[in-house]
């Protein structure tokens, strides 16, 4: 599942860093050394683990998965198989969170349900670029085509859902209609946070999609006239074979779990590997989770995005979260010892 700068939200929609480039360093530690890793609960990570470890097709990892089916004690089964491997590569720890938006819509429109959610238009995915959320917003280029999953009563939570990439639409007979990410206009992403912030409405620390939320409901005309800033469109696909009850899908194409699936840089982690998060902050974490997801803005080896689950209460306790850690990749024996410089070996 691919989210679009999802976690620029969570993290105060403010992109910052450096362009020097670093050195990644790998370093292997001892179970011993994962604060509070004998009081986690490696049950529930190892179900999550077997929910996508089949994807995984090295022979090392097929060795793994095979083993987990029916391994009998949990904790011994990572503490065995696995080496826990810190993975640095000069930038601090950053820990947010995400969730799964759920909206209020029908198959029909409707005086109430006027937002369409649309499909991705033929000649949309034939370009690399093409019109902007306002051409795509203002003009009837969308219009009388059958592009329309849905209607939903929120144009600000519409924005949202296509800034998570995902979500539940709820209809009004109780049942559900789940979206995934479906492709996109291709122009730039542009922070509506950044922009609040140039404007001089907010102070960068103000900033959260709580906010942007209620400043724009509080300014209906110049609210939309706000989001349309931003050029970039998420456009979505019916996604029916994923139940209601379960979480939503990775980028493994898998659903993905509340509180124990991650979104991680690939180019650093493994998805589908173990990871063992310490989350520092006001709320610390410690817990084994499965790198099961990626996000546009999720970019380093220290860097990660936690899933919260769906709903307002999942939304509102993800946009709260930008903490600083560490995150352990679990990697094979073999494969993590291969990765030391041979000078360390």
């Amino acid at each position: 599942m691919i989210r679009w700068f999802r976690a620029a939200i969570c993290a105060g929609l403010l992109l910052t860093g450096t362009n020097a480039v670093s050195e990644t360093t790998y370093s292997i530690l001892d179970f011993s050394d994962l604060e509070g890793w004998a009081s986690d609960d490696h049950a529930a990570a190892l179900e999550v683990f077997r929910n996508t470890c089949t994807d995984l097709n090295a022979p090392d990892w097929r060795s793994i998965c095979a083993a987990a089916s029916d391994f009998k004690d949990p904790q011994m089964f990572f503490e065995l198989l696995f080496r826990p491997v810190l993975i640095a590569d000069g930038k601090d720890g950053l820990f947010t969170g995400y969730f799964e938006p759920e909206l209020d819509g029908a198959r029909a429109p409707s005086a109430r349900y006027r937002h369409p959610v649309y499909k991705m238009p033929r000649e949309a995915r034939q370009q690399s670029v093409w019109l902007s959320r306002r051409d795509i917003e203002t003009t009837s280029v969308m219009q009388g085509r059958g592009l329309e999953i849905a209607w939903v009563d929120d144009p600000v939570e519409l924005f949202f859902l296509q800034i998570q990439g995902s979500g539940r639409i709820k209809l009004p007979d109780g049942s559900f209609v789940r979206v995934g990410y479906g492709g996109a206009n291709g122009q730039p992403y542009r922070s509506i946070g950044v922009e609040l912030v140039r404007r001089g409405i907010y102070k960068s620390h103000q900033v959260s999609a709580q906010v942007i939320k209620n400043w724009v409901r509080r300014n209906p005309i110049d609210g939309l006239e706000l989001l349309r800033h931003n050029d970039s469109y998420v456009f979505f696909r019916e996604v029916s074979k994923v139940p209601a009850h379960r979480g939503p899908l990775g980028a493994m194409n898998r659903s993905i779990t509340e509180m124990r699936s991650v979104a991680v840089d690939p180019k650093f982690t493994p998805l589908g590997a173990p990871v063992w998060v310490e989350k520092d902050g006001k709320i610390p974490l410690r817990r084994l989770m499965i790198a099961q997801d990626t996000g546009a803005a999720i970019k380093g080896a220290q860097r990660a995005d936690i899933f919260f689950g769906t709903g307002d209460e999942a939304g509102k306790a993800a946009g709260k979260l930008k903490d600083p850690g560490r995150m352990i990749v679990l990697l094979p024996i073999q494969r993590a010892y291969a990765m030391l410089p041979e000078a360390v070996l």
